[in-house]
């Protein structure tokens, strides 16, 4: 059953038109990967899809209902939590204090407790290093941070964008994996990534955008057997 329903949605910038038309859904439990170029339209989507940035056309439903005309703290409370690219964490604030304001934008501060040892369960290493500032963390570790102030909001889905840029091969796998194991939780999942193979052997379906359309879709692993995928993102 699908938990994310967008249907024709088109967005730009003044006269720049950015996303022609897109649909994609994302069925609860389940990994969905966007993937594509700089430039494609992939953040853009996301953006439009949250209420950071107004479609021109189209619809976004959400377990039954339209949020394309709703604000991004409201779309929170719909049950849905974003990590942009870069984590934008609170460098001099500790893993802990970041992890805590991820409690605001529902209104649940009286519940940061709860929410924190869950969170300290789903992701160990948090807990070990909750006294640490954010800045003096790996890279990997602070995309874990970010994960987790995602987790804070208790989200029914989340949207991650580029969880894998600047780590190094090892880390990226290490922080895709983890992915994998809060899907396994019950946690569906939207994940823009520019780290082809990786994303699709993790992925359980997958969109391909190009110049702002999706451009090819279909079941993660079996796209990475496509030959257009293979020439243009995996360099075979």
């Amino acid at each position: 059953m699908a938990m994310l329903e967008i249907e024709n949605l088109s967005a730009g910038y003044g006269n720049v038109q950015v996303l022609r038309d897109v649909s994609l859904s994302v069925d609860e439990g389940r990994i969905v990967a966007l993937l594509g170029a700089n430039g494609a339209g992939k953040t853009t989507l996301l953006n439009a899809i949250y209420g950071l940035h107004k479609p021109s056309s189209g619809t976004v439903v959400f377990r039954g209902r339209r949020i394309d005309d709703m604000p991004g703290d409201k779309i929170i409370e719909q049950g849905i939590a974003y990590l942009p690219e870069g984590g934008r964490l609170f460098p001099d604030m500790s893993v802990k204090e970041n992890l805590e304001m991820g409690a605001y934008p529902r209104g649940l501060w009286r519940d940061r407790k709860r929410d924190l040892e869950r969170v300290y369960k789903l992701l160990p290493r948090l807990g070990e290093r909750k006294k640490q500032l954010a800045r003096t963390m790996s890279g990997g570790e602070r995309q874990m941070l970010a994960m987790g102030r995602c987790l804070m909001s208790d989200p029914k889905m989340c949207f991650f964008d580029e969880l894998s840029y600047g780590l190094a091969p090892k880390m990226a796998q290490e922080v895709l994996g983890m992915v994998k194991e809060l899907n396994a939780g019950g946690l569906s999942v939207l994940l823009v990534e520019q780290n082809v193979r990786q994303t699709l052997e993790v992925a359980d379906y997958a969109y391909v955008m190009e110049n702002g359309v999706i451009a090819l879709e279909g079941e993660g692993r079996s796209l990475l057997d496509n030959e257009h995928v293979k020439k243009a993102y995996l360099g075979l």
